[in-house]
């Protein structure tokens, strides 16, 4: 993998906003065979799980809005998918970081490299979801907040697991990078998750309706079908927003920590591990 250039995954530059999205969608395509089924067993769970409540807060598929009367249930909805989705992303980012540490390094990491649990921190990894998943409750029960606890937190699993430092200090090491250079990082996870946020919206509607416009949804099906469709959208969402924290946490390095330059300065033969571990 050349250091610079179009092609490169992940060139050792810093790149701009369209280079980021462009290289984590790059990154994705090269690991989708392990990342995107992995994602979809996520996502499927996320969406059984989501439905007792969305019943209760009497929404109707496939936009799953509110029906007046019901907002304290639809706010509890959005809680817990605010967290559930921050937590798949965080799983996800396990494997999409250490692709992206490879693709940093010059090589293309394979599957059976991507699911080897040795040296992948999957323990530091688990242990962190129900952190994430409890900062992002919190987060959404205030409103707005949750703009805030997402942006800080999508560098949790790449400081985990690429920077490898100690579990209890990969939130807050992931919050340090968001705010640097102004909070490039957060607001790029931000712009990020609402780019595929409406690719989700018009991809799970849009297919929906198509299906009942041409006779093919039998009432019995509509919510099976509607949670099916939504899986599967999140089934590519959840994985590129994981690669997009992936490749916005190198680059950042890069940009605020040389990164670029200890690689290059790095002696031959050296662990990719200790190339890309953070100073301590």
């Amino acid at each position: 993998m050349p250091d610079a250039g179009p092609t490169a995954v992940l060139p050792r530059r810093p790149l701009t906003v369209g280079e980021l999205l462009d290289s984590a969608v790059l990154l994705l395509r090269d690991h989708a065979r392990v990342l995107v089924p992995f994602a979809a067993l996520l996502a499927a769970g996320e969406q059984l799980l989501l439905l007792p409540v969305r019943l209760a807060a009497g929404t109707d598929q496939p936009v799953w809005f509110a029906e007046f009367g019901r907002f304290g249930w639809y706010w509890l909805l959005l809680v817990i998918g605010a967290a559930t989705e921050a937590m798949i992303i965080m799983v996800l980012g396990n494997p999409a970081a250490r692709a992206a540490g490879a693709a940093l390094l010059g090589r293309r990491a394979g599957a059976r490299e991507l699911l080897r649990p040795a040296g992948a921190r999957w323990g530091g990894t688990l242990l962190l979801v129900p952190v994430v998943g409890a900062v992002m409750t919190t987060a959404a029960l205030l409103g707005p907040t949750w703009i805030i606890g997402f942006a800080l937190l999508g560098a949790v699993a790449p400081a985990l697991v690429v920077d490898r430092v100690h579990p209890l200090r990969a939130p807050l090491r992931s919050a340090t990078l968001a705010v640097r250079a102004g909070g490039r990082a957060g607001a790029v996870r931000l712009l990020g998750y609402l780019a595929w946020w409406l690719v989700r919206v018009g991809l799970g509607v849009g297919v929906y309706y198509g299906l009942d416009g041409l006779d093919l949804l039998p009432e019995t099906w509509q919510i099976p079908v509607s949670l099916l469709i939504w899986a599967g959208v999140n089934s590519v969402a959840y994985p590129a927003i994981a690669c997009l924290d992936a490749v916005v946490h190198l680059e950042t390095r890069i940009r605020t920590e040389g990164l670029d330059i200890l690689l290059a300065r790095a002696p031959a033969g050296t662990p990719d591990a200790a190339l890309l571990a953070a100073l301590r």
